[in-house]
């Protein structure tokens, strides 16, 4: 795609019920970094912006009065519903990565397996508010296409 309209995903925008756990959370297990956080009185909105060192942000947003959205049980679940779905991480090692989140409290939703995409591996978790993460795994699929 090319034109005014074309881009690089810049961020995935999160709502959550506890910005403080959930920052903490998302920065010890994925090993991301604080950019800046805000806050906006008149609406009683506050939110943080995390940074990957691989150059992929994550902004977690709480709203006072929020409530709780799509929890899909797991991906399948997740695609009957329109709208947001999942963050997709490409991580080197999907079963390390897998297990480095179980151990950091996220929930097993689909254990390391292959994906319907070829040469890659993939698993999904939710993180301790329900949030569904996938995590691909393309190594594979990059050294024998490249």
């Amino acid at each position: 795609m090319s034109g005014p309209a074309a881009g690089r995903l810049d961020h995935v925008g999160l709502n959550v019920a506890d910005l403080e756990a959930m920052s903490e959370w998302y920065a010890a297990a994925l090993g991301l970094g604080t950019e800046f956080r805000f806050e906006v009185p008149e609406v009683g909105l506050r939110g943080t912006m995390l940074h990957s060192p691989h150059g992929h942000r994550i902004e977690l947003i709480h709203r006072a009065g929020n409530g709780a959205g799509l929890q899909a049980s797991g991906p399948l679940e997740a695609a009957l519903t329109r709208g947001f779905g999942h963050i997709a991480l490409d991580v080197t090692n999907v079963d390390e990565a897998y297990g480095a989140l179980i151990g950091a409290g996220a929930t097993d939703r689909m254990s390391p397996r292959p994906s319907p995409d070829p040469g890659v591996r993939m698993a999904y978790v939710v993180d301790p508010e329900g949030n569904l993460i996938e995590l691909l795994d393309r190594t594979t699929a990059r050294t024998s296409t490249g």
